[in-house]
């Protein structure tokens, strides 16, 4: 049953690792990790991303400003953008080397070690790439709140909410370091120890030589 289970769980495991990748790249480049919403003008909502600030109006129009400078931005979104990239980058090294090391795949039959190995790293690639991506979002948050309720802010200045991409961002984490959990658990169920096996042998030998002194006269 292990053999006929082990290949499904394989690609449900590249599976949810690629759609946690997908949501890492997309949550990088979202302008909406923070949300700021006047009370004075409620047709405009203001966004703010790792890459721009934006504005957005309740006809529909969107304009956006890049960031002039990197030293410029708060710290948490300076260590954000090296986070999601290096998450990025993990995640996609972790989708060549666990796709090679696929059961499914006909290259490398004879060479299943190295096919474990492959997954292994894999899915300790996926597992990176997760933590990566949750941490700067959880850092962003966490900002968030502190600033929101700041009482040496004034209540008539407008607070800073969440935005859409931390959400996108949470869920691209928990589905890479579940997906990588998945290719892990397969090389787990396919281990087998050598001392278990050492004993099999040995136990088949000890009866086989019981059964030749008992046919000897």
């Amino acid at each position: 049953m292990a053999s006929v289970y082990q290949p499904v769980m394989q690609l449900s495991g590249i599976l949810v690792s690629l759609l946690g990748w997908v949501l890492s790249c997309l949550t990088t480049y979202l302008p909406q990790w923070k949300n700021l919403n006047l009370e004075l003008n409620e047709l405009e909502i203001w966004t703010m991303g790792l890459w721009q600030a934006c504005v957005v109006q309740e006809e529909g129009g969107m304009q956006c400003k890049d960031f002039d400078s990197f030293l410029a931005l708060p710290p948490e979104l300076r260590i954000s953008r090296i986070l999601m990239f290096f998450s990025n980058g993990s995640g996609l090294l972790g989708l060549l080397l666990s796709g090679f090391g696929l059961d499914c795949l006909k290259i490398g039959e004879r060479q299943q070690e190295q096919k474990k190995r492959l997954l292994l790293f894999g899915g300790m690639l996926f597992w990176i790439s997760g933590i990566t991506a949750i941490v700067p979002v959880s850092w962003v948050a966490h900002a968030t709140v502190q600033e929101f309720w700041d009482e040496n802010i004034p209540d008539i200045v407008p607070r800073w909410d969440f935005g859409e991409a931390l959400f996108v961002g949470w869920l691209a984490g928990f589905c890479l370091i579940l997906g990588g959990s998945l290719l892990n658990c397969t090389i787990c169920s396919t281990e087998v120890h050598p001392s278990s096996v050492h004993y099999a042998v040995a136990e088949q030998q000890d009866q086989c030589q019981c059964l030749e002194t008992e046919i000897r006269p």
